[in-house]
């Protein structure tokens, strides 16, 4: 079984930390708090000084019952940021699932691709993935944003979850783009329900035979007020953190997170006690 070593020339020896950056009026996490460029950049800047291995930027909300935004809205929103992000020196993320805005931002100084629908969304898009030669996220999500919380079901949703990986990895390989140049998300919320997502979390180990580097985002996700009624909806960092470090222990190497220094003093904390080197 290939066992990655590197995700866009950070080694992985360590779990790897994925600042969340929402360039977006309606994000459920933040309500559009970094919306204007400046305030965006400015808190890019703060994710990479609180210990930010990657910068993820994402100009479109992709929250339940969220509609599509145009291309041009997107291109404006993101594009100043990665700009004002790439001297920072911190490897930054374009979440996005549209090729033209994938290719501009690698244009502006991006250097990986977080997309929400695996590169299904576009036929265009593996095509570019294979000739810019850039990382790329590999994420599951059943349905699309505006409908996918709307009654999600599947016979076996692990099964499900990793035969699709299995096949997307497979097919995106035959096309040229390796392994090592995927990470795979098993989408947590992205058409899921509780059960789901709980099940999914427990067998997180079961995707690393596929192997590729497992990326984990949990943060501030609203199964956690599923179980705990009484977090707050702009925070619900322990049970961020808890999901997280459950993550961790079976065999994630990236944590997409909003909070950025919480995340690295937990993480810290638990390889002092495992005698793991973060």
């Amino acid at each position: 079984m290939f066992k990655p070593t590197k995700f866009a020339g950070l080694r992985l020896n360590r779990p790897i930390v994925m600042g969340i950056i929402n360039v977006t009026p309606d994000s459920f996490s933040d309500g559009g708090k970094f919306f204007e460029p400046e305030k965006a950049i400015a808190h890019g800047i703060k994710l990479a000084k609180e210990g930010a291995d990657i910068l993820d930027v994402g100009g479109e909300s992709t929250r339940p019952g969220a509609l599509p935004t145009s291309l041009e809205d997107e291109l404006v929103r993101v594009l100043p940021v990665i700009k004002g992000l790439a001297p920072v020196g911190v490897p930054i993320s374009i979440d996005t699932r549209h090729p033209e805005v994938m290719e501009a931002a690698v244009s502006a100084g991006a250097q990986i691709v977080n997309d929400i629908t695996a590169l299904t969304g576009d036929e265009k898009s593996p095509e570019l993935i294979r000739r810019l030669r850039v990382p790329v996220v590999l994420v599951h999500m059943q349905g699309e944003p505006r409908t996918m919380q709307q009654q999600p079901s599947y016979t076996d949703v692990v099964t499900e979850v990793f035969g699709y990986f299995s096949e997307r990895v497979t097919t995106l390989e035959k096309f040229g783009i390796p392994k090592s140049q995927i990470a795979i998300d098993p989408g947590i919320g992205f058409g899921k329900s509780l059960d789901h997502n709980l099940s999914i979390l427990g067998n997180l180990d079961k995707f690393l035979s596929i192997g590729c580097v497992l990326l984990l985002g949990v943060s501030r996700k609203s199964f956690i007020n599923s179980i705990y009624s009484k977090s707050s909806t702009y925070s619900r960092i322990g049970g961020s953190i808890a999901a997280a470090l459950t993550g961790i222990r079976r065999g994630v190497g990236i944590l997409r997170v909003h909070d950025v220094a919480t995340t690295c003093e937990a993480l810290s904390v638990w390889s002092a006690i495992e005698a793991v080197d973060c």
